[in-house]
C-alpha cells in the first residue's frame, strides 16, 4: 500500500493522479476488510470444533468410564443372578422332592404288625422336610435380605432339626394314640367276632 500510495517526485501531482490513488486505496481497504472478515470468520469455525472436539473428548472419556464400570457391575449381578437362580432350582427340586415323599405316606395301607415302624419312618421323613425346608428358607432370606427383596414364605414352625426328641406331653399322647389306634381297632373287631360267633 505503501508502494502505491507513494509518489516520484517525477510524477506531477494533479487531480486525476490523486483520484485514482484514493480509489485505489479505498479498493485495497475493502478488499483487506473482507479477509478480515474471511479470517475472522475462519477463526470462529476453528474455535467451534475446536470446542466441539474438545466436548468429543470429555464426553467419550465420561461415557467409556461410566460404560467400564457399568460392564463391570453388570457381569457381577449377572454372576450373582446366576448363582441365585441355581440356588432356587436347587430348593424347588428339593421342595418337590419332599412333597412328592411326604404326598405317598399312607397310614391306611400299613400293616398294623410293622405299625411302630412304618411311623418312625414316617416322623423321620416329616423331621427331614422340617430341616430341609428350614436350612433353605435361611439361604432365600439372605438372598431376599442382599436384594431388598423378601421371598414370602411360611415359617418353619417350631420343631426343627435338632429338636425331634424334645416333644411336649400332647405331642406324646397324640403318638401314644396313633400307635394305639390300630391295635384298639383290631381288638374292637376281634370282639365282635367272637361277640358274633357266640351269639350264633
Amino acid at each position: 500500500m505503501e508502494q502505491m500510495l507513494e509518489l516520484s517526485d517525477e510524477d506531477e501531482v494533479t487531480p486525476e493522479l490523486l483520484g485514482s490513488q484514493v480509489q485505489k486505496a479505498q479498493e485495497q481497504l475493502l478488499q483487506l476488510r473482507r479477509q478480515q472478515e474471511q479470517i475472522e470468520k475462519q477463526k470462529r469455525e476453528l474455535e467451534e470444533l475446536s470446542r466441539r472436539q474438545e466436548e468429543l473428548e470429555r464426553g467419550r472419556a465420561e461415557m467409556t468410564d461410566k460404560l467400564t464400570r457399568s460392564l463391570v457391575v453388570l457381569e457381577r449381578e449377572a454372576y450373582e443372578t446366576q448363582n441365585k437362580l441355581e440356588q432356587l432350582r436347587a430348593t424347588r427340586e428339593s421342595f418337590g422332592q419332599h412333597l412328592e415323599v411326604l404326598e405317598g405316606i399312607d397310614p391306611k395301607g400299613w400293616n398294623p404288625s410293622d405299625l411302630h415302624r412304618e411311623l418312625s419312618r414316617a416322623l423321620s421323613t416329616v423331621d427331614d422336610a422340617r430341616a430341609e425346608f428350614s436350612q433353605q428358607r435361611s439361604r432365600l432370606q439372605a438372598i431376599a435380605t442382599q436384594d431388598s427383596d423378601n421371598v414370602p414364605l411360611p415359617e418353619a414352625g417350631p420343631d426343627v432339626a435338632g429338636m425331634r426328641g424334645e416333644k411336649s406331653f400332647g405331642q406324646w399322647v397324640l403318638i401314644g394314640f396313633a400307635l394305639s389306634l390300630p391295635l384298639i381297632t383290631v381288638g374292637l373287631v376281634a370282639l365282635l367276632i367272637f361277640w358274633w360267633m357266640a351269639k350264633g
